[in-house]
């Protein structure tokens, strides 16, 4: 009857941490996505969230293994309380982070530019009072939930590897489940009101659950032989060993999940669903490797820690052998996303049973000891990330960088060498053999997507942001942001700035770009000797622009000519200045994660702020689905009362242009009257033989009637909390069930 009860117990439990992990990667996914549009998409906040986020982990788990004991014996109150008390306490705060972040982008607007000390220090801050206690309190419920399994049967040593696969199995759901499902059906503040009531859910449970389970203390004696074990001088190396392990495997991994971002962005592309699905693998993975490791605890026949070495060592190579551009030219493009997630596989598999392995072996089932290991794995997942995004990926690339990340998964397989060869000869010379041929295939032999530069005309240049290639001669050069194909020398990035700046008549004073790219709309619009500012996220897109442009040294000299690094949203909200013209192009695809905060409708009313009273939006929009396209056009309209579109020369996307007050494009003769003689002659640099007044023409012939686009079924747009272009999996699978839709083109 006891047993049962435990089990019972136990199974509540599992079901409570199952949805616990669904409700944390649900918070930060969605808390990230709500940082971007507050404080802008740049990597600081990136960086600054996700480290806020396992710092708070590491520190609940360390304090909550370190306090629960002392809790539940002054209070008498079961350990489940305190988790209950907990989850609710994430619940306000999954309420509340969305009004601090709105607080916290006012106050950080005035610390200057995104790469300057004073503001990474303060948005550290910020972001640190908004989310950092909601996160201790996520770590403190893994020590708290083991502290009540110890309560219900005090012999529990594997209680931390129990709660571990029922977090990953619930990440792994909320990881799915959100990007897929909740933020395309209910937007991300509606998503997230569905972690708070799962919270609320769980701490209601828990309650439920300490009724039937009163408080009991643990017994002393084996709390004891534990706490003397890991004081003992001769177990301590071990026990410091161990930790020496979890810190590196958490470093490692998190550190190669964002190399792997990298390196696989060519095949995956840069939707939400390509990070979602190595995120989905990574914790499928994981919860694979768990769930053998917890078998085995039942059938008592662990694999040594020497053997999972040897495993490491092998599968860590698999990234690198799958990110070949080699293997790349010879598959089909489905095939080459099958072998990019599952290059990753194995190796979080084998990771996801030696964490919790080494936990248990660690704490024997001790909250206190099972926390500080868990925090000590945490504060490794914290520093692999920002080692791998500020130091490795700047300076040596993709390759280089995940080979650096494997190197102490080598040391630690030379110091288990010893072991595997008294426990089996054969299998130590295969591995050592295999390790070494991996090695130099890996570093001499291996191609990825950045050494394309060694085969084409090209330059290649590294930052924290992206690695940008720039390839190719004459007209035929390209952009590739991550191997990502971005613009191309076209005239229709001049028609950008020439169109819209003899709109009105009167000679224009200022210009704004939003995505540099290229360089040609800034260039265009330099040659009409006004102020020019081009905002750009990539520093090393902007350091490319003499590739593309002989003369770009002398334009960025000119004393109109500014380029900024920072966000373009997080731009318009700090600068006071008003331009005549607005342009703005977007990266590429139109459904590219986060690009959604440069198309929705608070986009636009703060864009419109920043023109002067006849000021014009130029926005282009490249080929796409018609609903992403008429949901644009939307957006525009909403914050837009006078808009005009144009299909584009080359026959090929849109351009809008857009103003507070009416407007009507110049006459031919007009136009000629008012583009200066440089600007002209800039226009039609890449159509020779052609006039101004021709390409002019061609233009004003392709009109698209705003009504024809926004019709009145139109009743959708992109806004911040419903990110319409980027979120679109249900809506693109009921329309090619319907056939309701046809093209526009």
């Amino acid at each position: 009857m006891e047993n049962s009860k435990k089990d019972s117990g136990y199974s509540v439990l599992f079901v409570l941490f199952l949805l616990s992990g669904f409700c944390g990667l649900l918070y930060q996914i969605v808390w990230l996505r709500l940082a971007f549009a507050a404080f802008g998409i740049i990597t600081p906040v990136l960086s600054v969230v996700l480290s806020v986020f396992m710092l708070g982990l590491a520190v609940g788990s360390w304090a909550g293994g370190k306090y629960i004991k002392k809790l539940t014996d002054k209070t008498g109150k079961t350990a489940i309380v305190f988790y209950a008390l907990t989850e609710l306490l994430i619940g306000v705060g999954g309420l509340l982070v969305p009004r601090i972040f709105d607080l916290g982008q006012k106050l950080l607007l005035t610390t200057g530019e995104f790469n300057s000390f004073r503001y990474l220090v303060y948005s550290a801050g910020i972001l640190g009072i908004s989310i950092l206690p909601w996160c201790i309190l996520m770590g403190a419920t893994v020590p708290f939930a083991m502290s009540f399994m110890k309560e219900v049967n005090s012999d529990n040593k594997t209680g931390f590897s129990y709660l571990y696969v029922a977090n990953v199995i619930g990440a792994m759901c909320g990881t799915i489940i959100t990007a897929i499902f909740l933020i395309e059906i209910l937007g991300l503040h509606n998503t997230i009101l569905v972690a708070v009531c799962c919270n609320f859910l769980i701490a209601i449970t828990a309650f439920i659950l300490s009724l039937k389970y009163p408080y009991k203390k643990f017994l002393e004696v084996l709390e004891q032989i534990v706490v003397d074990k890991s004081q003992d001088d001769s177990n301590k190396a071990g026990f410091n060993f161990l930790l020496l392990i979890l810190f590196t495997t958490g470093f490692a991994s998190m550190g190669m999940e964002v190399v792997w971002t990298r390196a696989f962005t060519p095949v995956l592309k840069t939707t939400i669903y390509s990070f979602a699905s190595i995120l989905t693998v990574y914790l499928f993975a994981t919860w694979q490797g768990s769930l053998l490791y917890r078998k085995h605890v039942d059938k008592q026949h662990i694999i040594d820690v020497s053997d999972i070495m040897v495993m490491l060592v092998c599968f860590s190579f698999l990234p690198i052998l799958a990110s070949d551009l080699r293997l790349w030219q010879i598959l089909r493009a489905d095939a080459k996303i099958a072998v990019a997630l599952i290059s990753i596989f194995p190796f979080c598999a084998t990771l996801g049973y030696l964490t919790p392995k080494l936990v248990d072996e660690f704490s024997q089932g001790n909250p206190k000891f099972a926390g500080r290991a868990y925090a000590v794995n945490t504060v490794g997942c914290i520093v692999g990330p920002l080692v791998a995004g500020y130091i490795f990926l700047p300076f040596v690339g993709v390759k280089i960088s995940l080979f650096l990340f494997l190197i102490p998964f080598i040391i630690y397989f030379v110091y288990y060498l010893k072991k595997i060869w008294q426990n089996n000869i054969f299998k130590t010379v295969v591995a050592s053999i295999f390790t070494v041929v991996l090695i130099v295939y890996s570093l001499f032999f291996s191609v990825n997507y950045e050494d394309i530069v060694l085969y084409k005309p090209g330059q290649i240049r590294r930052d924290y942001v992206a690695t940008v290639i720039s390839l190719g001669k004459g007209r035929q050069k390209e952009l590739l942001v991550n191997g990502i194909g971005m613009t191309s020398l076209t005239p229709i990035t001049k028609y950008m700035a020439h169109i819209p700046l003899t709109i009105r008549n009167r000679k224009p004073e200022s210009a704004l770009i939003i995505c540099f790219g290229m360089g040609t709309t800034f260039r265009s619009a330099v040659s009409w000797g006004i102020k020019t500012t081009a905002v750009e996220l990539v520093p090393s897109v902007k350091d490319a622009f003499g590739f593309y442009f002989d003369d770009a040294k002398e334009v960025m000299e000119k004393p109109n000519a500014t380029i900024v690094i920072d966000d373009g949203r997080r731009f318009l909200k700090r600068t006071s200045e008003k331009f005549d013209l607005i342009a703005i192009d977007p990266p590429p695809p139109i459904a590219s994660s986060g690009s959604s905060l440069l198309y929705s409708v608070e986009f636009y009313r703060l864009l419109k702020t920043r023109l002067k009273d006849d000021g014009i939006l130029a926005q282009w929009f490249p080929f796409g689905e018609e609903m992403t396209f008429k949901a644009i056009a939307k957006s525009i309209s909403l914050e837009f009362p006078y808009v005009r579109v144009f299909h584009s020369i080359e026959n090929w996307g849109f351009h809008f242009f857009a103003s507070m007050k009416p407007f009507e494009m110049p006459s031919v003769n007009n136009f000629i009257v008012r583009i200066p003689p440089l600007a002209a002659n800039d226009l039609v640099e890449w159509n020779p033989g052609k006039k101004p007044e021709q390409l002019y023409r061609a233009l004003l012939q392709n009109e698209v009637p705003i009504g024809k686009i926004v019709t009145d079924d139109v009743d959708y747009s992109i806004t911040d909390d419903r990110p319409f272009n980027e979120y679109f999996l249900l809506r693109r699978k009921f329309n090619k069930m319907t056939h309701r839709h046809k093209s526009v083109w």
